[in-house]
């Protein structure tokens, strides 16, 4: 990985085909908003701006390269090698079409607590409505930090009641919320066991929780715990399926299917436009 340091500023050179805007817009996360080209989104308590240029680079804004090296790198997955697990996905035909159409997105490697408390919220919404919740819900219980707030823990939304989250207008989910709070606050849901035991097990403990059903577990596992074997399947990624992959998903991609159905779910939809 080459970067240089530009005054306050990391510049990421040209990496890996890597596309910032489609990686933080692609329905993983939910905390990075766009306002003249430049990117914003807390991650853990350091706010992350950044901005891709056209010739690839991206400049990452008011950020020390300690900063760089603990939350950055970690945070986009800048340590797995993209270019091998493509020229994997590559042996199959529609894999190949996919990498070629949506190659720059990479799996991001968000807080499991946040992951599990925004997808609980991404159930029956649409993206300009989650992120909005989400915010409301960090504004009001999370800790203000400088260009932001902190996603509030689980033992602090354990505290509240469904009248404390009223102001978040979530609906039915704040039930939910509060659900997954406890059980994770008290231990009941283990995410030492989420990320230790095997696929089916992980995904048995977090369907504990009220309202986490098998789509909404695959995507805490994949975004939250980077278990890279999770498949979610929505909308798009069962037409992927239906249409390509009659007889099941390919055995071989099983360890990485959920970065593969990342690009498929891109692929299917630029395919339907």
């Amino acid at each position: 990985m080459k970067y240089s340091i530009e005054n306050n500023n990391i510049v990421l050179k040209c990496y890996q085909e890597f596309d910032l805007y489609l990686t933080l817009d692609c329905g993983q996360c939910f905390r990075f908003y766009e306002e003249n080209k430049i990117v914003s989104g807390m991650v853990g308590e350091k706010l992350i701006k950044a901005e891709q240029k056209e010739n690839g680079d991206v400049i990452f804004y008011d950020i020390s390269e300690e900063e760089f090296k603990s939350i950055v790198i970690p945070y986009f997955d800048f340590e797995t090698d993209y270019d091998a697990l493509k020229r994997q996905f590559g042996t199959e035909e529609t894999m190949k079409k996919a990498v070629k159409n949506c190659g720059g997105i990479r799996i991001l490697k968000q807080d499991s607590w946040e992951a599990l408390c925004s997808f609980i919220i991404s159930q029956n919404n649409n993206v300009k409505r989650i992120k909005g919740i989400v915010l409301r819900l960090c504004e009001n219980f999370g800790e203000k930090k400088d260009g932001g707030y902190t996603f509030p823990s689980a033992e602090k939304l354990a505290s509240l009641s469904r009248e404390d989250l009223s102001e978040l207008r979530a609906g039915f989910r704040d039930k939910y919320i509060l659900d997954a709070a406890k059980k994770v606050s008290s231990g009941e849901v283990s995410f030492e066991k989420i990320r230790n035991s095997d696929y089916n097990t992980a995904l048995e403990e977090l369907m504990k929780i009220k309202g986490v059903g098998l789509k909404v577990a695959n995507c805490v596992l994949l975004y939250g715990f980077y278990r890279t074997e999770a498949f979610p399947v929505d909308v798009w990624v069962k037409r992927v399926l239906e249409r390509f992959y009659k007889n099941g998903f390919p055995e071989e991609f099983y360890k990485t299917r959920g970065i593969a159905q990342q690009f498929l779910f891109h692929y299917i939809r630029t395919l339907e436009i």
